[in-house]
C-alpha cells in the first residue's frame, strides 16, 4: 500500500503538474506541498493542518479525498507527535474545569424549562402553606379606647359615651 505522500506525488506527476502549479491551484505554500509529498509531517504545528492540506490537495488532483484522509489517519497514529491531540494547556484540569466541562455538555433549553418548573412549584407550595397556616387577624387589635365627643349645639338623641372603666354589675 502506497503512503499518502506517494499517492499525492504520483497523482500530481500523472497529471503532468509541477509543485508550483499545484501550489497555485490549491493556494498551499510550496514548502507545505513538498513536506506532504515527502511525508515529513513534523514541519506542521498540528494535525488539523495536515488533514486540511491533504484533503485540499487530494480534491484538486481528483482523488478520493475521504480514502486519502483515512490513510493519513492511519499514518498519523503511527507517529509519536500526532498520535494524540495536543493538550490545550500544560496544567492538569481541576474541579472547576470538570464542572465547566459538564455544564458545557448540558442541553440548556431543557434545563431552563426544568428550572422554571421547579421555581413555579416551590413558589406554589410556599404560597399554599403560608395561606393555610395564616391565622385570621383581629381588625380591632390596634384600635385604642374610643371617646365620643358630641358637637356643640347638637339636638336629638345621643349615643352613650364610652368609658374606660369596667361596667358595673
Amino acid at each position: 500500500m502506497a503512503t499518502v505522500a506517494e499517492q499525492l506525488r504520483r497523482a500530481r506527476e500523472g497529471q503532468k503538474l509541477n509543485i508550483y502549479q499545484i501550489a497555485e491551484i490549491t493556494k498551499i505554500k510550496t514548502d507545505h506541498i513538498r513536506a506532504l509529498e515527502s511525508g515529513t509531517y513534523d514541519s506542521f504545528s498540528a494535525p488539523v493542518y495536515i488533514r486540511g492540506f491533504v484533503r485540499t490537495y487530494a480534491r484538486s488532483l481528483k482523488l478520493d479525498d475521504a480514502q486519502v484522509v483515512a490513510d493519513l489517519e492511519v499514518e498519523l497514529r503511527q507517529t509519536e507527535r500526532f498520535r494524540e491531540p495536543p493538550p490545550l494547556t500544560n496544567e492538569p484540569g481541576g474541579a472547576l474545569d470538570f464542572v465547566m466541562l459538564q455544564l458545557s455538555k448540558m442541553n440548556w433549553r431543557i434545563m431552563v424549562v426544568v428550572v422554571l418548573v421547579g421555581v413555579v412549584l416551590v413558589v406554589t407550595v410556599t404560597g399554599f402553606r403560608s395561606w393555610r397556616n395564616k391565622k385570621p387577624a383581629d381588625p380591632l387589635k390596634d384600635l385604642g379606647p374610643g371617646l365620643y365627643q358630641p358637637k356643640p349645639n347638637q339636638f336629638g338623641e345621643m349615643l352613650p359615651l364610652p368609658t374606660n372603666s369596667a361596667p358595673h354589675r
